[in-house]
């Protein structure tokens, strides 16, 4: 876990602008930064980025964050290798409040990265000298512009070429990152011969790993690096770097089996395709691949051997989608692959099928009624039977609840039968919300939260016993006003809020309080003035609540002397206090 205290200081020493220009062309306009957003196509900028308030913004689509948030969903990183990126642009060791395997294989993983760039370097050097490897590859169809794009090669046919670029065969990193065996008596050789090369890289475009296809015949067909300290091929896939525009315009991913498929529609236009390493497809596979678009098409062979394979995703994307996403299945002819189908008929035939792939609902319960006899009572049991373990996985409340309609009704039982015997939660109901005090309005304690994510130091001229209960805003203002008091909050800025409330119960209301104001301009001197009035309409407020109070206990049961004077101090005070707007 990454101290608060350090991400708050790595805000401050980061600049949002460069972080983003690093990726982005920006241009300047007026006080802020402009481009088109690279999270929604468009041709006129929405995506403004504000140096003053360290935050971006699409006016198109909604996106905003911090500069760590931006890195995040540019990158497709996590929370922490997001932070350690960051870091690492400005010289800072991120720290971290317990003994944590990931920084001791980051300081492992760093000479190996750097052997294999050299490895990459030295196969894309090869294949440029081998008039073999490149027919082969013009027999295919791709071009060297594609061929260049995804970083192909060639590995010789040899025992020991790569000594060619790595005067030190014998160097332990050889075999840490899997470029060479070493066999009995210390006997090493090049795990790579006569294949062309595709480099796996990570989020970061460091390569990780190597997928080897043979040309001609040949087996194994494909080889793959092993894992390794750089390299886990259930958590990676193949061609994400380079698919990552393309799946954002469309706001859809294809995964399909093999790396020439991935490359073969890249080529004929279809961009946004990547493809798992030669394993079946895990749950950190599609939650990746989740944070990188709205909907996930995995892509098989029409035969039994997809099928299967697709079952295998199926069963991984039941505790990962949820109900505003959307998970489906192409099956392609038996005789095609991807690579085949789209040199034969073109990328919109293609996409064609792609748009008319099965859902993940209508695939499971294909799965589900596979060789059983509805007809029949036994038949409808091993349904219901068949489905209770994967209900039980699935993770999305809306679909689910889809799924045992569909199940109700392909079975007799009743939905309630269903549930019941398939062991599901219930379906929760929300209480309902805290009526609000009364004379202390929702707008109020909105406005004051509005008000000290705009200027924090406000909060310590906020009166404690005027802020107003019963509401989510209250609870974050309180939230807020502790960060302050405690001084976990390295400074002002938009940025920094967003990253402290992250992964909290509020990270949603200040995230769209956030958004709200990112248009305006900050006024010091105006802002002073409405918070002196939004406590105006606080103190009117308590007041207002007391007094009705003590005039209603009067009515009921009369007042102590303590309390009628009570009661003559507040009409006193309510006549002083000069009525307020709540603008």
């Amino acid at each position: 876990m990454i101290p608060e205290s350090f991400i708050q200081e790595l805000l401050a020493r980061i600049d949002i602008v460069d972080v983003v220009e690093r990726s982005l062309p920006l241009k300047k306009a007026g006080a802020n930064y402009v481009a088109c957003c690279p999270f929604h196509s468009e041709k006129t900028p929405s995506f403004s980025v504000s140096p003053s308030k360290q935050f971006y913004h699409c006016f198109g689509c909604g996106a905003h964050g911090s500069a760590i948030g931006f890195v995040m969903e540019y990158s497709g990183l996590g929370f922490v290798e997001a932070v350690e990126d960051l870091a690492g642009q400005i010289g800072l060791q991120v720290p971290q409040q317990r003994p944590d395997e990931r920084r001791q294989k980051a300081v492992e993983s760093a000479p190996l990265t750097e052997t294999m760039a050299r490895a990459a370097k030295h196969y894309k050097e090869q294949l440029k000298a081998c008039p073999k490897a490149i027919d082969y590859l013009k027999g295919r169809g791709l071009t060297g512009e594609i061929a260049a794009r995804f970083g192909l090669g060639y590995a010789p046919d040899g025992w020991q070429n790569l000594a060619a670029a790595f005067p030190d065969y014998q160097a332990k990193a050889l075999v840490e990152c899997g470029l060479v065996i070493e066999g009995e008596a210390g006997k090493r050789y090049d795990r790579f011969r006569d294949r062309i090369m595709f480099p796996i890289l990570d989020a970061r475009g460091n390569v990780i790993g190597f997928g080897g296809r043979v040309i001609g015949q040949g087996e194994p067909k494909y080889l793959n690096s092993p894992e390794t300290p750089l390299f886990e091929k259930g958590r990676e896939l193949y061609g994400l770097p380079q698919a990552r525009v393309a799946i954002r315009d469309e706001d859809c991913v294809i995964v399909v089996e093999g790396y020439m498929d991935v490359v073969a529609l890249a080529q004929h236009g279809v961009g946004n395709a990547v493809a798992t390493l030669g394993t079946a497809t895990t749950p950190v596979h599609v939650h990746k691949l989740l944070r990188q678009a709205d909907r996930v098409i995995f892509c098989f062979d029409g035969d039994n051997a997809g099928r299967k394979a697709a079952a295998r995703a199926l069963e991984a994307s039941l505790e990962q989608v949820a109900d505003n996403k959307t998970v489906a299945f192409l099956f392609l002819p038996p005789e095609d692959d991807p690579d085949s189908y789209v040199r034969a008929n073109g990328a919109e035939a293609f996409r064609k099928l792609a748009r008319q792939a099965v859902p993940l609902t209508d695939f499971l319960m294909q799965e589900l009624k596979d060789g059983k006899e509805l007809a029949t009572a036994e038949g409808r049991s091993q349904l219901v039977y068949a489905a209770k373990p994967l209900l039980g996985r699935l993770q999305a409340p809306l679909l689910r609840l889809q799924l045992v309609k569909q199940l109700a009704q392909a079975s007799g039982f009743s939905q309630a039968e269903i549930e019941s015997l398939c062991e599901l939660p219930a379906v929760v109901r929300k209480a309902a919300p805290a009526r609000s005090p009364r004379g202390t309005p929702p707008p109020l304690a909105r406005k004051l939260l509005r008000l000290i994510v705009q200027q924090p130091t406000l909060a310590a001229r906020l009166p404690a016993d005027l802020i107003p209960g019963g509401h989510a805003e209250t609870e974050a203002l309180d939230a807020l006003i502790a960060a302050v008091a405690d001084g976990a909050l390295a400074g002002e800025g938009f940025g920094m809020v967003l990253e402290h409330f992250r992964g909290t119960p509020h990270e949603g209301l200040i995230s769209a309080i956030l958004g709200e104001l990112v248009e305006q301009e900050f006024d010091e001197e105006s802002i002073e003035a409405v918070f002196a009035d939004t406590v105006g309409c606080l103190r009117q407020a308590g007041i207002r609540s007391e007094i009705e109070a003590l005039n209603a206990k009067n009515k009921s049961v009369g007042l102590a002397p303590e309390e009628v004077r009570r009661l003559q101090q507040l009409l006193a005070q309510k006549q002083a206090v000069k009525p307020a707007t709540l603008a």
